[in-house]
């Protein structure tokens, strides 16, 4: 049982850590710099730890930048506020991920002209049919090897879609549950304490108001767990944090709206 405790969780954080480290902060905003050698590993992580559910860090960024642009409008790719339920926005997602994976949408200039981390060869292995199927298969062996009964199975799910069930519930809750520092003219929200939990990701209502600061809490209660690794990759030179933009628009009483 603890061997599966242990693996689970190694997996969610693992795999959490790399989709905001990689690429949430820097494919899609650019908040640190680093060397190819560096941005490379970093990449092979996050294909690693995502497995079966690898997101391709150039689509990932576009939807991510149409996102901000478009936050909460019926052009936002992924606005929990336009769809019925997280699953039916999960299915559209998909559908627009695979477009721009595709080249059968193009999108505007303006989501392509800073820079996308691109890695043909291993984007084109890491989303293969076959590859995934044989991460699923890996985590489930685990489980037949170590599970102390089949009710444990019932995880497996998460881990075959880890990548994308966390981008849901960032974007479900993120828009929908908690309160608001800042008003940023759409429906971001704070979800503590799960801001803490998913490491840093749901201080969406902050995030939103400085999408360039790679640190996402802002009240004395909020920690961003992300941030503070960064800092310390910051420390040793493994990547270079950019100067964090000033907070020039007062902030506003926080508002629950559970």
């Amino acid at each position: 049982m603890y061997i599966i405790i242990t693996f689970f969780l190694l997996h969610w954080f693992l795999s959490l850590f790399f989709h905001s480290f990689f690429l949430h902060r820097f494919a899609s905003h650019q908040m640190y710099t680093t060397s190819k050698t560096w941005e490379r590993i970093f990449y092979v992580s996050t294909w690693l730890v995502q497995g079966s559910s690898y997101l391709v860090p150039r689509a990932y960024a576009v939807m991510h930048r149409m996102h901000h642009t478009y936050s909460d409008t019926e052009q936002d790719p992924h606005s929990p506020h336009f769809f019925k339920d997280i699953y039916q926005m999960m299915r559209s997602t998909v559908v627009i991920f695979r477009g721009f994976l595709t080249h059968k949408n193009l999108p505007n200039a303006q989501f392509t002209k800073e820079y996308l981390p691109t890695w043909d060869k291993l984007d084109k292995f890491g989303h293969n049919s076959f590859v995934r199927f044989l991460f699923m298969v890996g985590y489930t062996s685990i489980y037949i090897a170590f599970a102390p009964n089949y009710w444990w199975f019932v995880l497996l799910p998460v881990h075959f879609l880890m990548g994308p069930i966390q981008g849901a519930i960032v974007n479900w809750c993120g828009h929908k549950y908690g309160y608001s520092n800042f008003n940023n003219d759409d429906h971001s929200k704070n979800s503590s304490p799960w801001g803490i939990v998913l490491m840093g990701e749901l201080f969406q209502n902050n995030h939103h108001y400085a999408k360039d600061d790679a640190n996402f809490a802002k009240k004395w209660f909020e920690f961003d767990l992300t941030y503070f690794i960064m800092r310390g990759f910051d420390l040793v030179g493994i990547i270079n944090l950019k100067e964090a933009p000033a907070l020039t628009v007062p902030a506003i009483a926080i508002k629950p709206n559970i």
